[in-house]
């Protein structure tokens, strides 16, 4: 049912559109994801907890919504801006229309508003503070209250939302050689899940909360860490655990936000990007074997430089903006990467670089 809803910016500017989903206030960082393709594993992806997601691509909805393709069992975004909402999908694995999705999952949408001139405000300015609502339910000052309430993504620690309490043991393949990997839980998407099963991983996942101790007990041959949203510098105690993995001899293979507490073990810091990289179409450069990757990202942190280190070496940078997107120990089996190389959505080809992991278990 559509309604009368309106996106205020922490700036003062707004845009007044046409309401989808569930009637509510949705307060969070406002990003933009200039992806054409994956809306479902985008809105269920973890690591947008806390953030309001802006579709560049006008048109979102068309192919209605599936029970195969989420990322996780719920929609962690806080609210969803789109150009034209479809709904009346069409797709033969169709199987409810996004606005059912987004009713059942709580999520409130906008649309009709001029993507372009938002997206374009968020790059030249960064990334704001901003709330969706609908007009007859809420006042101009309340969603200022709000967004005032919400404070900065910066200062809060997402993964508490979206991390498991409680270990679990995915799975195993059949038929195959196994390595017992403890994948540590910041908001791990389910598509690492199937990749690391499908490998040959024997699998438990584990709350980041997690210490070395117990980790040492449950004899694993890799310990991966996952990606998840929010700034890493606030996760305090799960880096601190990290370091002292980094004494043991098992591989350690970190995505994103894995990739950032990698990087922060290391003692390396990381910095706010004015706008993220958020898409399914970034150019990455492997240095060592001078290839360029086309990638899935999704982070507002990075990775500042290992300036006069010889016990690191970078080994991928974004072809945007040049901001590092892998790192890797000189001696250990120790290596992280920026980007998404499960993907969902996006291009497959990067899925090498589980194969590196699963040879160092193997070695």
């Amino acid at each position: 049912m559509k309604f009368d809803v309106k996106l205020l910016l922490e700036n003062g500017i707004s845009f007044e559109g046409i309401g989808f989903g569930y009637q509510k206030i949705g307060v969070g960082e406002v990003v933009f994801n200039t992806a054409i393709t994956g809306y479902q594993e985008i809105l269920t992806d973890p690591s947008y907890d806390g953030q309001i997601i802006t579709f560049t691509y006008p048109h979102i909805g068309n192919t209605g919504i599936n029970f195969e393709d989420n990322e996780s069992k719920q929609v962690s975004a806080r609210g969803m801006i789109v150009k034209n909402f479809c709904d009346f999908p069409s797709n033969w694995r169709s199987k409810q229309s996004l606005e059912e999705f987004l009713i059942e999952q709580k999520v409130i949408c906008i649309s009709d508003i001029d993507t372009r001139q938002l997206t374009k405000i968020l790059r030249d300015e960064g990334c704001k503070v901003g709330a969706i609502y609908p007009t007859q339910n809420f006042t101009d000052d309340e969603a200022q209250f709000e967004i005032q309430n919400f404070g900065s993504i910066e200062d809060k620690d997402f993964t508490e939302n979206v991390s498991v309490k409680e270990p679990y043991n995915f799975g195993k393949p059949k038929n195959k050689k196994t390595f017992k990997i403890i994948a540590i839980d910041f908001g791990i998407k389910e598509n690492i899940l199937r990749i690391l099963q499908r490998m040959g991983g024997d699998v438990e996942v584990v709350p980041p909360s997690i210490s070395v101790e117990e980790i040492q007990k449950k004899n694993p041959d890799g310990i991966f860490l996952s990606n998840g949203p929010g700034d890493p510098q606030v996760l305090v105690e799960p880096i601190k655990e990290v370091k002292k993995m980094m004494r043991l001899d098992i591989p350690i293979f970190g995505i994103c936000l894995g990739h950032q507490i990698m990087s922060l073990a290391y003692d390396l810091e990381i910095e706010k990007m004015p706008f993220g990289h958020h898409g399914a179409n970034h150019p990455v450069h492997d240095l060592k074997n001078n290839i360029v990757f086309i990638t899935s990202q999704n982070h507002n942190f990075a990775v500042g430089e290992p300036n006069n280190r010889d016990d690191i070496n970078i080994t991928h940078r974004s072809l945007f903006d040049n901001s590092i997107q892998g790192i890797e120990h000189k001696e250990k089996p120790f290596y992280s990467i920026q980007c998404h190389p499960e993907a969902s959505p996006g291009p497959k080809e990067f899925e090498i670089l589980f194969k590196r992991f699963f040879e160092d278990m193997n070695a």
